[in-house]
């Protein structure tokens, strides 16, 4: 703006001198000066430019940062409906686990109750067969103390296996 004032001021000094006697001298000055202010001026339009230039040089980084950001974001909303999908899936998977573990834990619980039973089951009847098996080895001991067979009681369910000195016998086990 002050480029322009002094042009204005230019002009009229010019238009005055015209006028005037002395108008050669100050017509010198005044072209010297208009001179100046031309100078100035295109100086200040280069400065100008080279602003212009560095403003759209930004203006293309900051659109192309934008551009990129953009695209990050589009990125990561992607990746985040895929996470919550793959959050969703394991949800549901979980739940199905749970379920799972739960009808386990209940077969858990059966099979526990089953064993006691079980349990209780074998004690009766290792009472039951404490009671016969004694009769058996007494039986059993006094066969090795008047023969001298020695007995193998490893055999055959309903048998007992005896060898004496000279040959093997099979008896029919007694209990």
């Amino acid at each position: 703006m002050a480029a322009f004032r002094d042009i204005e001021e230019v002009s009229q000094g010019l238009l005055s001198l015209l006028g005037a006697n002395r108008a050669e001298a100050q017509q010198r000055r005044l072209l010297g000066r208009h001179e100046q202010v031309v100078e100035r001026l295109l100086e200040t339009q280069d400065g100008a430019e080279k602003q212009l230039r560095e403003i759209l040089t930004m203006e293309k980084e900051v659109a192309q940062s934008l551009l990129n950001s953009k695209e990050q974001v589009h990125q990561g909303v992607m990746a985040l409906q895929q996470l919550e999908a793959a959050l969703q899936e394991a949800g549901e998977e979980d739940t199905r686990l749970k379920a799972s573990l739960l009808q386990l834990t209940r077969e858990l619980e059966e099979l526990k109750e089953i064993e006691v039973d079980l349990e209780r089951q074998e004690k009766e009847v290792d009472e039951d067969t404490t009671v016969t098996i004694p009769s058996a080895v007494y039986v059993a001991q006094l066969y090795h103390q008047v023969s001298k067979i020695e007995w193998d009681y490893e055999c055959e369910p309903g048998m007992i296996k005896g060898r004496g000195m000279f040959e093997c016998h099979s008896v029919p086990r007694l209990c």
